[in-house]
């Protein structure tokens, strides 16, 4: 426990910088603090427009996470970027590797993704289907489900397969060419960690994926209008 605790700090001491409150992330770490079923705020950042929650379920081992976030961009500048699955190696938090394995539908894919652990220990690897539910005038959003998938392929040592990367998305746009963006999710990252940092990684990651995100999309090849999104996400 306490090597593997060793080897992690440097990481998690990383993903602190430049935190609000150094004393609050502590406390969590130390397990000071215990969550209920109902989403609390973790972080609010006004300056980039991202708000954070976490819970704890009672029928999961690690918290859940919540973000909620609005971005200057379209509702096809988001999909061309999230759906750029090749692409993440460029801005999505911690991943060497992705590519798309099978697309099912104009709707419905199926990816693989490496995402780099802390030092001292294995990377991860993940399947994930992504079913697509397009935007309709009457919903007023486009929305995707995310459900990891780790039987599809065989195991990929020294790769340690994760168990659980389950999320929704939804974007809703709004005016002056906005969105709003929100990810509900779990994670289970498979393999042997302590429970406390498993639980500070996955309340911090996303917040730095939303970071990335926001930033991507100023690149031309997801603003240009002529370029198409590669699946289907509007349906009136």
């Amino acid at each position: 426990m306490k090597m593997i605790a060793k080897k992690l700090l440097p990481w998690l001491l990383l993903l602190s910088v430049g935190t609000a409150n150094a004393d609050s992330e502590l406390d969590d770490l130390r397990g000071y603090k215990s969550l209920g079923s109902e989403w609390r705020l973790q972080k609010n950042d006004r300056l980039h427009k991202i708000v954070t929650y976490i819970k704890q379920e009672d029928d999961k081992k690690y918290r859940s996470y919540k973000i909620e976030a609005e971005m200057n961009a379209s509702l096809e500048s988001i999909a061309k970027a999230s759906f750029d699955i090749e692409g993440y190696t460029k801005w999505f938090w911690k991943v060497r590797e992705a590519k798309i394995l099978r697309k099912v539908s104009d709707t419905e894919f199926i990816y693989y993704m490496v995402n780099e652990a802390p030092p001292g220990n294995p990377d991860r690897d993940v399947i994930l289907r992504v079913e697509i539910d397009p935007y309709t005038k009457a919903k007023g959003h486009l929305s995707w489900k995310i459900t990891a998938l780790p039987d599809y392929i065989p195991k990929r040592p020294p790769f340690v397969r994760m168990t659980a990367l389950d999320q929704i998305v939804k974007v809703t746009p709004l005016a002056d060419n906005k969105v709003s963006f929100t990810n509900e999710g779990y994670i289970n990252p498979g393999g042997a960690a302590p429970t406390w940092a498993i639980n500070y990684i996955q309340k911090s990651a996303p917040y730095y994926v939303m970071l990335g995100l926001a930033r991507v999309l100023e690149k031309e090849e997801y603003k240009d209008s002529s370029k198409p999104v590669p699946f289907k996400i509007r349906a009136d």
